[in-house]
């Protein structure tokens, strides 16, 4: 015996038709969602973003100073840190900043004179490995603070790796600090 046809009469779209759609809208939906477009005007970073990221560069710069200087003072410790100080190089190529002239694998005897006050010379860095390792803590923390406190003015892209490299910030200072890097 046939089975009676279903009361319900079909009404709207069938799923054979919904599934040739819908990969169709969703792909115009993506193309004029607008802003997000190579050829949009507002392509590219803002002359604030530009800023922000240079400054992050310059950052992780002077920190990268701040390990060549205690590598300087105090070679025993240099094994130990050159991951961390490759670590801020690569911070400072992530937001710009140039490979060459602090990427150099190797410490600067002496900084140069146009260096920030803020950098300490190996002359300035604690006799004691313990006190200069606590300076270097104590170097990430700020930064890694004042980058967390950042990035929640930044767009999308630049507040994810601000704080991500925040977040990175904050393991050396555990490292440095406690974890024996």
């Amino acid at each position: 015996m046939p089975f009676p046809s279903s009361p319900r009469a079909r009404s709207g779209p069938r799923r054979r038709s919904l599934l040739a759609v819908g990969p169709a809208a969703l792909a115009l939906a993506g193309c004029t969602a607008g802003g997000d477009g190579p050829g949009d005007p507002e392509d590219g970073p803002s002359a604030a973003d530009r800023r922000a990221r240079a400054r992050a560069a310059r950052d992780s710069e002077g920190l990268v100073e701040r390990y060549d200087a205690v590598i300087a003072a105090h070679p025993g410790l240099a094994e130990r840190l050159r991951p961390l100080r490759a670590e801020a190089v690569r911070h400072a190529q992530a937001f710009g900043g140039g490979p060459g002239r602090k990427a150099s694998p190797s410490p600067s005897p002496s900084p140069s004179p146009s260096s920030s006050s803020a950098v300490p010379s190996a002359a300035a860095v604690p006799a004691d490995d313990k006190d200069a390792l606590a300076s270097l803590a104590a170097a990430e923390r700020e930064l890694a603070d004042r980058r967390a406190k950042a990035l929640l003015g930044m767009p999308g892209e630049l507040a994810r790796l601000l704080a991500s490299v925040a977040a990175a910030g904050a393991a050396h200072v555990y490292l440095l600090t406690e974890g024996g890097a």
